[in-house]
């Protein structure tokens, strides 16, 4: 994995965060190596090991086509894609199954899915006479094993098959023949999924009702809530992206929060968390979650997810179709939200129709705002120390656990990584656009121009970038479809460095609200409508102003708008502020770089010292009297020891006579 990571990234660790003394290589080197470059340097490297030494390491046979095909299993199936299968010993299986009998029983197994659903005892007896028909009718004695055991077989080869028979044929129809996954550690398995929270809320500019999506990231193994998002629409593919950068950020304290909630894990101080996270952290496990999964919707299948998986180096595993119990535990997760909590709260109302309060829109009295705070404290405080009746660990079936408890646990078997992502990861992570630099007018995306004045296009107005492939010479535009009044290009001279380009429309020091993709497709509908041939985006502004209401007249007020106009204004609105809030406080041209290992190690140390420091003050009223020394205590018990020459000579000095008493 070492070797292939090199290839791949230039450092054997996989990230340049973590380099080791001297890399990257000059050969490998990302900036100045293409891959195919690197793949070349790295046969040569292996080819001049020692014969031997390479046949004892699996690097007897290394071409560029085995490197491409290691780099495709690594993306799939992580370390485990990269073992040699030839080193394997094939799985021996029972004695007292004979090839007769496995022929039968899958034979069996594969009628039993054609026909109507029937009891093992039926399959066994179908077991028996394919034995008896196919072999033992040749003259061929074949000895079938107990019921027991076939049953045991049965399982461990097609599992229980409890569900219903037309579900069980869907199964089988996709069944890879992977086996089960074990979840043994925290972020291991995140199960992502979304649903219509049961509570009507105000929404933040008209207080009007509105429904609201709510979005969950739970860890299989601790079963914590590492992260949530309200959305006022349909939830989509950026939503989720931001939803899983959550997962690896800390959870900053809110400021009516107290120290309760504050980072209570033993092994890692508050006050080393905080030291790299830069602000105090509340009691929420964060982590880099290494297998997601989802059901079949489409914003966790589209390409935009796909690309992020790749990026954050997380493999996606969607649950079986029509099987809820691959993410059981989420399913339970909501419905414990809703009977803990939001059965609570006024404006509920309930999952059917027929359960309906009366008016529950009248009774909707919390904010969008106030329900996300309200769910982030209720997280942190209540479901993360509540006890898990139905999921103790295996180590300890009869202890009382929490979410909190049992990520404690695990910490302290294997450690809690701190390796907070960097500010950009938020531009990394959103949908990019591959478009060319006009000379004049700059980037066109969506319909809009962008940086037509921008001067950090200067130096690339017209060039071809030196990408090849599906997307030769053209330039990685990146765009977040909940504020379309910017797009971010990264400066090819400065890796990790990005540059925000404003919409050509926009004005010159003017304030003009935010507006989504969906709204700069209605601009252009209206615009088409019209008539108007616009040269210049500046003629698309009072389209715009006219459709999000900011600068028109009293048919434009919240009190003669329609109930339709001003929802969408508003959900308009919470997504952009939801977009403002994911995006880095500081500039992005001031962005610090990212820190080195040694920068980190020595912020680790001084994090460690100032926290001892600061308990040992806080154990004592007043600084301690030094010890005598070893030597001065047996000095002052040993009647043997001689006195040294400094006291010999003041006591000769104390008995000479002085001249007076002469």
């Amino acid at each position: 994995m070492a070797h292939l990571l090199e290839v791949e990234t230039g450092y054997r660790s996989g990230s340049r965060s973590w380099a080791r003394p001297g890399e990257p290589r000059g050969e490998y080197d990302p900036e100045r190596t293409t891959l195919t470059e690197r793949r070349r340097a790295k046969v040569a490297e292996l080819q001049g090991l020692d014969r031997q030494e390479a046949k004892q390491l699996g690097l007897e046979w290394i071409s560029e086509r085995t490197l491409e095909r290691m780099a495709a299993k690594y993306d799939e199936h992580g370390v485990m894609g990269l073992a040699d299968g030839r080193w394997t010993p094939p799985l021996r299986g029972r004695w007292a199954i004979s090839e007769e009998v496995a022929e039968a029983i899958r034979a069996v197994h594969a009628e039993s899915l054609h026909r109507s659903k029937v009891s093992m005892k039926t399959k066994e007896r179908m077991i028996h006479q394919y034995v008896r028909e196919k072999f033992e009718a040749k003259g061929k004695e074949v000895d079938v094993p107990h019921y027991t055991t076939l049953a045991k077989v049965w399982k461990e080869w097609f599992g229980t098959e409890g569900a219903r028979q037309r579900y069980i044929r869907s199964a089988a129809a996709v069944e890879t023949g992977k086996a089960k996954v074990v979840i043994l550690r925290p972020g291991q398995v995140v199960v992502l999924d979304t649903t219509p929270l049961p509570v009507k809320v105000l929404d933040d500019v008209f207080g009007t009702p509105i429904s609201v999506h709510l979005t969950l990231a739970l860890d299989a193994y601790s079963h914590s809530l590492v992260a949530f998002r309200l959305t006022p629409v349909s939830d989509s593919s950026v939503e989720v992206a931001m939803l899983l950068r959550d997962v690896l950020l800390p959870l900053p304290m809110r400021p009516d929060w107290g120290e309760e909630l504050e980072w209570p894990y033993p092994g890692v101080p508050a006050a080393l968390v905080a030291e790299f996270a830069g602000y105090r952290v509340a009691g929420l496990p964060f982590f880099a979650p290494e297998t997601v999964t989802s059901d079949h919707g489409s914003i966790y299948k589209n390409h935009q997810i796909v690309h992020v998986a790749r990026t954050l180096k997380m493999e996606l595993l969607p649950a079986r179709a029509m099987r809820p119990t691959d993410k059981a535990a989420c399913e339970r997760a909501f419905a414990g939200i809703q009977s803990l909590l939001l059965e609570l709260l006024l404006g509920y109302q309930g999952v059917d129709v027929a359960d309906r309060g009366v008016d529950p829109e009248g009774d909707a009295v919390w904010t969008l705002a106030e329900m996300e705070h309200l769910l982030a404290t209720w997280i942190v405080a209540v479901w993360q120390n509540r006890k898990l009746d139905q999921y103790a660990p295996a180590w300890d079936p009869g202890g009382r656990h929490s979410p909190n408890t049992l990520f404690a646990a695990a910490a302290a078997r294997d450690g809690i990584s701190l390796e907070i992502p960097e500010p950009n990861l938020y531009f990394e992570l959103l949908p990019a656009h591959s478009v060319k630099i006009d000379r004049r007018r700059g980037v066109k995306i969506g319909g809009l121009w962008y940086g037509g004045t921008a001067p950090v296009l200067d130096p690339y107005r017209g060039q071809r970038s030196a990408r090849s492939g599906r997307h030769a010479g053209k330039w990685a535009i990146s765009r977040d479809p909940r504020d379309c009044r910017y797009v971010y290009f990264e400066d090819p001279e400065q890796s990790g460095l990005w540059h925000a380009l404003s919409w050509n429309g926009l004005p010159p020091g003017d304030d003009v609200p935010a507006f989504s993709d969906a709204r700069v497709r209605e601009v252009l509908r209206e615009a088409v409508r019209a008539g108007l041939k616009p040269r210049d985006d500046k003629e698309l502004l009072p389209v715009l102003l006219k459709l999000v209401a900011s600068r028109t007249p009293v048919t434009a007020w919240p009190t003669q708008m329609t109930i339709k106009q001003r929802s969408e204004r508003a959900r308009e609105l919470a997504r952009a502020r939801s977009a403002a809030s994911d995006r880095p406080a500081a500039p992005l041209s001031e962005l610090p770089p990212p820190a080195r290992p040694a920068d980190l190690a020595a912020a680790h140390r001084r994090a460690v010292t100032a926290d001892r420091q600061r308990r040992r003050e806080a154990g004592v009223s007043q600084p301690p009297t030094a010890p005598p020394l070893l030597g001065e205590a047996l000095r002052a018990r040993n009647l043997f020891v001689l006195p040294d020459e400094e006291e010999v000579d003041n006591a000769g000095q104390a008995e000479e006579p002085g001249p007076e008493s002469s």
